[in-house]
């Protein structure tokens, strides 16, 4: 799937869903909670987040705990809606997850 802003149907996510294990959609948005095991561990989580998320240029909300991260996010350039942006941050944030 090519990146665009075009907002994505119900049946495109579903299916996209299926390629980032440990996101779900609630509220229209993307969303995973990360449990940590350290304050520290989830600053560097969230910094770790934010390189990609600037590396890509589309940023989601986050919101910080003592030992959890959660990230959710939707295109805002959409009109608020979810489109392949969305699932490629999703992907890349797993890819790193999974390194650690």
């Amino acid at each position: 799937m090519s990146l665009t802003y075009d907002k994505l149907a119900p049946e495109q996510i579903a299916s996209e869903l299926m390629t980032v294990p440990g996101w779900t959609v609630e509220g229209g948005e993307l969303t995973r909670v990360l449990d940590l095991d350290t304050y520290q561990e989830v600053l560097v989580t969230t910094m770790i987040v934010g390189k990609l998320a600037e590396d890509l240029n589309h940023h989601p909300d986050m919101r910080l705990g003592y030992n959890q991260l959660a990230i959710s996010m939707v295109t805002h350039d959409a009109g608020g809606g979810l489109t392949a942006f969305d699932f490629e941050l999703a992907r890349r944030i797993n890819a790193v997850l999974a390194t650690d």
